[in-house]
């Protein structure tokens, strides 16, 4: 008798240092359980100070690494981060429409920590338009969610506003949205769910305080993801519904919140004078 672990994609670009991007993501899928599967869509010069380079890979290559995965491998679940140009969102949209990513998780990367821009200005309007109304689930921080909106929205400043921009973002097309208040000044972090059956949760969780916040998006998305994936094989169902999204949410929002206070204290850079290091994907693994 044969089986399967569950198996989930990534979408994005690299992280050198090991704390963003494909890097995290494949760490984080390995620690959520997942069979971890990538396609590169840039090569990203970046480390704890931040992003110096992005080399953009061609979009056919990008579609030829998609195809070595999907048409060998079934996706339980996909998720996309670093997408720098209109046409790259309009291949992975495609492929969305499909149906051959599984649940789709979009991390709508837009800048970096450092103010480096990682999408043209004119993919906006594509991600706005296209790539919102076929994921399953977003996950913007208070900025992008800003900006997802429109040019001149104000950025959220606390949960209330939070859920009225969650609210917004639901109507233009994902099935649901992860608002996430991580960027907001000071308290507990709040974290806002909402979905397009009308279901609202609010997550929150004490602030770690630590330099070390690098690739806190991409991790994330990545747990969420693996934990859709898992909980899809645990329970044999291809719909994901919004008491399982949940479940999805909070286990992931909990290992991100043990992976941030265990590495709280790490100094990884040589410098660490405004370095933001990782954090400790390997939390619940046992090292040696």
């Amino acid at each position: 008798m044969t089986t399967r672990p569950p198996i989930a994609l990534s979408i994005a670009g690299t992280d050198p240092s090991g704390g963003a991007g494909i890097h995290a993501d494949l760490k984080t899928f390995t620690a959520r359980g997942v069979l971890g599967t990538t396609a590169i869509t840039a090569l990203v010069a970046q480390n704890t100070h931040g992003v110096s380079r992005v080399y953009g890979i061609d979009d056919d290559f990008v579609s030829d690494q998609l195809d070595s995965v999907l048409n060998d491998m079934p996706v339980d679940a996909t998720k996309s981060g670093m997408l720098g140009s209109r046409s790259l969102v309009e291949l992975v949209v495609a492929r969305a429409a499909q149906g051959q990513l599984g649940f789709y998780t979009v991390d709508p990367v837009m800048v970096a920590t450092s103010g480096h821009r990682l999408l043209e200005v004119d993919a906006v309007t594509a991600v706005r338009d296209h790539l919102l109304p076929v994921s399953d689930l977003i996950t913007p921080n208070l900025p992008e969610a800003a900006l997802l909106i429109g040019d001149d929205e104000p950025v959220a400043k606390n949960p209330q506003e939070m859920l009225v921009q969650a609210r917004q973002l639901v109507h233009r097309g994902p099935r649901a949205v992860l608002l996430k208040g991580g960027h907001a000044i000071e308290g507990d972090v709040a974290d806002v769910l909402v979905t397009a059956e009308g279901t609202v949760t609010e997550f929150t969780h004490p602030r770690v305080e630590t330099p070390n916040t690098h690739g806190t998006g991409c991790t994330l998305s990545a747990a969420i993801t693996a934990e859709v994936a898992v909980l899809k094989r645990a329970r044999a169902v291809d719909d994901v519904s919004s008491d399982l999204l949940h479940e999805a949410v909070d286990n992931a929002l909990n290992y991100l919140a043990r992976a941030l206070k265990s590495a709280a204290n790490w100094q990884v850079s040589f410098d660490p004078k405004g370095a933001h290091g990782p954090v400790d994907h390997q939390v619940d693994i046992v090292r040696r």
